[in-house]
């Protein structure tokens, strides 16, 4: 238990240890009175002081509780960084999900991000080739839906460089992979959230280091981070054509490219092949919890125990007495 002033609880205290002092002394006085005038003095026993001794131990208590104590317990709620990995790359413009992969997306997100407490810091990453990072991680929610809000399709879709921008986001330091493969060492994340939102559509890309940023191996920095990545796949695996640079290209949903990389890290593959299927993609996946200590004020009860005290002390008082001081 900590206090607030312990100056007040040494003032209170003193005061209490004063008027004990002076209701023994007051006692003496008395037995030593009677004595002289040859009457037999009874012990006046604890029973015949209980009043002034609950009088006084509720002022004790009442010094207590303006000292401003409380205590510190665990609390646990949803806390740390999301990243939302949005896939703007041409496929999503395709419109097996009505009215398009990337609109639907859209909603599901802005859906994602108003179920989320202030607790959460959000970011959004919009990927095609290279990642593009549009928003860094915030509790001010408005940002991040905002960043949504004006993302468009166009563009190829890198799915390791999507990992790779996202952990730059979290980390806030550029996360690349070395010429040789090399993976960087990010410390640990545990509290850090990636929720991927594509078609799974892959196309190799390339980093400022100028090395490929293979899948797997951004999958196997998010992991050895700590960083869960949830995949949400967007489309249908039956497919459709879409038009891209005035190309007819055919693209469907890669429901096992988005498994691997979920699984890789520890987290779960959603799939979503219809609008109604995107809205429920909030209360699905799951964000970690974690314990931290609050402060719980304890004044309220040790004021109400002061105050239990303080009548029960007039009380018997007035009842041994006959008199309320």
């Amino acid at each position: 238990m900590s206090l607030a002033d312990p100056v007040l609880l040494a003032a209170g205290l003193l005061v209490a240890a004063i008027l004990a002092w002076a209701a023994i002394a007051a006692a003496r006085r008395r037995a030593a009175a009677l004595a002289a005038a040859g009457v037999a003095a009874k012990s006046p026993g604890p029973h015949r002081l209980s009043g002034v001794w609950f009088t006084i131990a509720g002022i004790a208590v009442l010094a207590i509780a303006v000292a401003g104590p409380a205590a510190s317990v665990p609390v646990s709620h949803a806390s740390g960084t999301v990243i939302l990995a949005m896939d703007v790359s041409g496929s999503m413009a395709a419109a097996d999900v009505s009215p398009s992969r990337l609109a639907a997306a859209k909603k599901a997100a802005l859906s994602f991000i108003d179920a989320q407490p202030d607790s959460v810091d959000i970011g959004v990453v919009a990927f095609q080739q290279g990642g593009l990072e549009a928003a860094l991680p915030t509790a001010d929610h408005a940002t991040a839906e905002a960043a949504v809000r004006r993302l468009t399709a166009g563009g190829g879709t890198s799915l390791g460089d999507a990992v790779l921008a996202s952990l730059s986001a979290i980390t806030r330091r550029t996360v690349t992979i070395g010429p040789d493969g090399s993976a960087p060492d990010l410390g640990y994340w545990p509290s850090a959230t990636i929720v991927l939102f594509s078609d799974g559509q892959d196309e190799s890309g390339a980093t400022a280091a100028g090395a490929d940023a293979g899948t797997d191996t951004a999958a196997s920095v998010a992991e050895k981070a700590g960083v869960h990545i949830d995949t949400v796949g967007v489309g249908t695996t039956a497919g459709t054509t879409v038009d891209v640079d005035g190309y007819h290209l055919f693209t469907a949903l890669d429901p096992a490219a988005l498994t691997a990389i979920s699984q890789a890290t520890g987290g779960t593959y959603h799939p979503a092949s219809d609008a109604s299927e995107l809205d429920g993609i909030a209360s699905s996946i799951n964000l970690r919890l974690t314990i931290t200590n609050q402060p719980l004020p304890l004044a309220g009860a040790f004021i109400a125990l002061a105050l239990a005290l303080l009548a029960a002390g007039a009380v018997l008082t007035v009842t041994r007495t006959g008199r309320v001081v």
